[in-house]
């Protein structure tokens, strides 16, 4: 019998990130009594969430997609995010357990139609949604974010509780709410709850170097990324 996770390479596929280039992923399933702690280790190795599943990129002949995770002992929100700070000062943070309701899927696809309307989430039914949120074998959550005068729903975030940091697992918000830079605000907000609970880091996925669409991750700093099997600071 064997005791390890068994790993999985995927075929290539269109990359989702940079042009004319091809992705594949490795992957492993989290289920079962050991998931927590093979999920605190696998996503220390670079590795991210999809419900039951962590993956990695394992493309043959590009290293442009770099995990990233935001040192909180000591960031310091810059002018421009604390600003953010202040336009979002009016919302209420809650974390809650991880299910899924239609008031959570309605912002879901208010923010895939507006944001990622060729994407290949844009499809999910009300099903594969409560799937995304509550098919987990690890301790997440999922974070909201409420206007506190008429507790209209703004943002979400669903976060991972790990031994060394919080991950954010999958974010979204009301897309017509642009001069509050929600997708920011989410991010500040999760440093300050990593700071919180004393836990050193919050990972943000993947940086792709070139990618316009992930550029935003590099404004948080200090941070760390994941290069050559280690975790190196950011210049």
């Amino acid at each position: 019998m064997r005791d390890g996770p068994q790993f999985y390479l995927t075929a290539a596929s269109p990359c989702p990130y940079l042009p004319e280039r091809e992705e594949r992923k490795v992957f492993t399933h989290l289920i079962g009594m050991n998931a927590k702690a093979l999920n605190n280790s696998l996503t220390q190795a670079g590795f991210r969430r999809s419900q039951t599943i962590a993956y990695r990129p394992a493309c043959e002949n590009c290293r442009a997609c770099v995990s990233v995770r935001v040192v909180v002992k000591s960031f310091r929100p810059s002018r421009s995010f604390s600003r953010v700070l202040e336009r979002n000062a009016d919302l209420v943070v809650e974390g809650k357990q991880s299910l899924a309701n239609e008031e959570l899927y309605d912002l879901f696809q208010t923010y895939l139609n507006a944001r990622h309307y060729d994407g290949g989430m844009v499809d999910m039914g009300f099903s594969d949604f409560t799937t995304m949120l509550e098919d987990t074998h690890v301790e997440s959550r999922v974070v909201e974010y409420r206007q506190a005068s008429t507790n209209r729903l703004m943002g979400v975030c669903l976060t991972d509780i790990l031994n060394d940091g919080l991950s954010m697992v999958y974010s979204f918000y009301d897309p017509n709410e642009e001069h509050r830079s929600l997708g920011t605000h989410m991010i500040l907000d999760h440093i300050e709850r990593a700071k919180r609970l004393n836990l050193p880091y919050l990972y943000l996925g993947y940086w792709v170097d070139g990618s316009r669409k992930m550029a935003y991750k590099a404004r948080f700093k200090p941070q760390q990324r994941l290069e050559s099997g280690a975790w190196h600071l950011a210049e």
